[in-house]
């Protein structure tokens, strides 16, 4: 595909915001406040912007470089800049499907707890065990979670098979703003409520006396896992970049609008656990389970539940769209397929794997897999093993085997680099790997 027919984003602001939404996820809304609740609040925050900085950008700068210097998907820019490391363009590939097998699940977990907070009663009801068994019941059910993904599935598919500007840019230019509104909103009255300010000193008041090994490197494992690095979908999103966008601001506007996205969420969330008197580190079931026992407490509870229910849904549509299109560009270029029937294949293929893997928590729960449920299995392989080690050798690739000036010009086009060129090269070569490296032995055990 020759790069004068390719298609491009509208300009900066459409590629910072469509690049934000793949980077902005559950993972800012969902899991980055559970383990910021586990794992001391303001320390964890602390140490989770130092991980961004010092990991997240320098990566999300590599994958930016590899995308604008081929303008490819993420196996056609490795196959350009050298054929031996064609293979780590496929585990990014495989990454974004298997992760999108198990993340239109939880992705439709939250349209469902959306039409929930809208028609149910159960938002109402102020005991918590029964939100509980709410949920239990609802992840158990052999067909309403299967439908909610599938229906998340074919929302993502038809906005894919629009194209990268009619599609993908136009619902991201939407999206992104509504999630910040809806976002902003819930923290202001987050914080007003009567005991918020207790949740906000927590969350932005460092006690590092509760910092452990452990608890760096969760900051670091969530720093890129937030960003969406090692998953091929930056290579892919930033070879549509229009010639002239700048990689280092569109990079750093991106990580900034991640962070802002998660620091928000921890605005919203643990002032509204304080306030109702709650125990911060409630783990995963933070959000679907003890935000729904405190939304029910509050005056409108309908109408909050919903708007963060509403947001919740706009982040995952978000990164469901930039993982598909991962796999979809490489199918459209490499395989020469039209991009309708690319999108098909990817679409019934990862649908596919969602209604296994919803039915893997309820009535297929007793299969299993070296102990794991498939649902559990997707999240294992990808979280642990291939985003990190995707990452590790991105930044061998890019920061030993990539010819240095091509890196530095994609950075830099003036020529102007200097010490901050140095620096994030620096990162990328040493820093980064020995960081990831010891991630990824304590995420199989070897530590």
């Amino acid at each position: 595909m020759n790069e004068e027919k390719r298609a491009t984003f509208g300009g900066r602001i459409s590629a910072v915001l469509v690049a934000a939404g793949s980077a902005v996820g559950l993972g800012n809304i969902w899991r980055f406040p559970y383990l910021a609740g586990e794992n001391g609040g303001g320390a964890f925050l602390v140490i989770y912007l130092a991980a961004v900085l010092l990991i997240g950008l320098p990566l999300m700068l590599s994958e930016f470089s590899l995308g604008t210097a081929t303008k490819r998907n993420a196996v056609g820019a490795f196959r350009q800049l050298d054929k031996r490391w064609v293979p780590l363009g496929y585990m990014g590939v495989l990454s974004s499907v298997l992760i999108l097998g198990f993340y239109l699940v939880v992705a439709g977990w939250t349209a469902e707890y959306m039409i929930h907070s809208l028609f149910s009663d159960q938002v109402q009801n102020t005991d918590p065990q029964s939100h509980v068994e709410a949920f239990n019941n609802f992840i158990s059910n052999p067909w309403k979670p299967v439908l909610y993904a599938l229906l998340f599935s074919v929302a993502t598919h038809l906005i894919i098979t629009r194209g990268v500007q009619r599609g993908i840019e136009r619902a991201s230019k939407v999206m992104m703003p509504l999630l910040f509104l809806a976002l902003a909103v819930l923290a202001v009255n987050a914080i007003l409520m009567p005991g918020g300010m207790a949740g906000l000193r927590f969350f932005l008041a460092p006690d590092f006396s509760k910092v452990t090994a452990e608890t760096f490197l969760m900051a670091v494992g969530q720093a890129f896992f937030s960003l969406s690095i090692g998953l091929g979908t930056m290579i892919t999103y930033a070879s549509y970049f229009k010639k002239g966008t700048s990689v280092r601001g569109t990079a750093l506007q991106v990580t900034l609008l991640d962070t802002v996205v998660a620091v928000l969420a921890g605005l919203v969330i643990f002032p509204t656990v304080f306030s109702a008197g709650l125990e911060p580190g409630s783990g995963p079931s933070l959000v679907f389970i003890t935000l729904p026992s405190i939304f029910c407490k509050m005056p409108m509870s309908a109408l909050w539940s919903t708007i963060f229910f509403l947001l919740l849904v706009l982040a995952a549509l978000t990164s469901t769209i930039s993982m598909h299109e991962s796999a979809t560009a490489y199918l459209e270029e490499e395989w020469k397929m039209t991009r309708r029937k690319a999108a098909w294949c990817v679409t019934i293929f990862t649908g596919l794997l969602g209604i296994v893997a919803s039915l893997s928590l309820g009535i297929w729960k007793a299969h299993t897999l070296f102990g794991l449920t498939f649902f559990d299995l997707l999240d294992y392989l990808t979280a642990n093993i291939m985003l990190p080690l995707g990452a590790l050798l991105t930044c061998i690739f890019v920061g030993w085997k990539v010819d240095r000036k091509i890196f530095e010009q994609q950075l830099y086009p003036d020529c102007r680099s200097g010490f901050a060129f140095r620096l994030v090269r620096f990162l990328v070569r040493y820093v980064c790997p020995v960081l990831l490296v010891v991630l990824f032995a304590d995420n199989i055990g070897l530590m």
